[in-house]
């Protein structure tokens, strides 16, 4: 997690850099050849050079950033976790129960549907 402690040392109040470590974490556990890298300063997971995931913090929520396509994919099973989303993006709100089987379920997903993949984005076409 060595890539992203620089990242998680700007994050001022403890529990919300320890909410955020814990989720790094064990995505990082459950798929060990995800390479960690800080974008744009958000923390994300790319695969063959390719995006999977990424994460922002804002003051009421971590916004969760798997791309529309899973985000449409994925959007019912988004609302009824009870996470609001955008097109591009879920939140989490600092006080809500993190649902990891439906995060793991949407890296899982980015990683089949993209393993052929070869840019970094997929484009509204892909």
């Amino acid at each position: 997690m060595k890539d992203f402690k620089a990242f998680l040392d700007t994050i001022a109040e403890p529990e919300k850099k320890e909410r955020m470590n814990e989720i790094l974490v064990k995505i990082k556990e459950k798929f060990p050849q995800l390479k960690e890298e800080v974008k744009w300063n958000q923390p994300m997971f790319t695969d063959h050079g390719t995006f999977i995931i990424a994460f922002s913090i804002a003051k009421g929520h971590i916004a969760v950033a798997p791309e529309a396509k899973v985000i449409k994919q994925f959007e019912k099973e988004i609302k009824k976790a009870g996470y609001s989303l955008t097109q591009q993006l879920f939140r989490i709100k600092w006080n809500d129960k993190v649902d990891y089987d439906l995060l793991f379920k949407i890296i899982a997903f980015n990683i089949e549907d993209k393993k052929d993949f070869t840019k970094f984005w997929r484009t509204p076409e892909d």
